[in-house]
């Protein structure tokens, strides 16, 4: 028998998405975004829903892209204090002790220890209410050489990427 647990942003597997951004400056940026996935398959498409007092939000909008760093498991300090820390405040690639790198095809930085990265060009943005959906045109994909299999293509066991649960607020490999 089932119990009701109420209206909640329950879903599972979240992914804890690193995004990369530029300030107005050129100054990287990153956070860490569980509310993103993949929303259109030709053009590739995909989303992250930011708040509009996160510092990254108006950075997409000003530069027009965006990057979606997938980290692995290993990478779950780093990819935590994204979460918590504001970039309006400082550096946190540099405290985070990650490195960013000039996206090829956007205005965005990535990062250079994550094993999967999406180059992504802002198609649309749409207001939600309290969130700010950013769908992107995957423009480039980018994946570490140990992560792929025999044929060219990602594997997720290698990856080991990070996942969240939302509701309990806790990190699982």
């Amino acid at each position: 028998m089932k119990k009701s647990v109420g209206a909640k942003t329950i879903l599972y597997p979240t992914p804890a998405l690193l995004v990369g951004t530029y300030d107005e400056t050129g100054k990287p940026n990153v956070m860490t975004a569980a509310w993103g996935g993949i929303c259109n398959s030709q053009p590739p498409c995909v989303y992250v829903s930011l708040r509009k007092a996160t510092y990254s939000h108006h950075c997409i909008l000003a530069q027009g892209g965006y990057t979606v760093n997938i980290l692995s498991e290993a990478y779950v300090r780093q990819v935590d204090y994204c979460g918590i820390a504001s970039g309006r405040e400082g550096n946190k690639f540099a405290s985070a002790g990650l490195t960013p790198l000039p996206a090829e095809r956007v205005q965005a930085p990535y990062v250079a220890e994550a094993a999967v990265v999406l180059e992504c060009r802002l198609v649309q943005a749409l207001e939600l209410g309290l969130h700010t959906q950013f769908i992107g045109e995957v423009l480039d994909v980018k994946a570490e050489e140990g992560v792929l299999d025999e044929h060219g293509r990602v594997d997720i066991a290698k990856v080991r990427p990070i996942i969240f649960a939302p509701d309990t607020r806790a990190y699982y490999g």
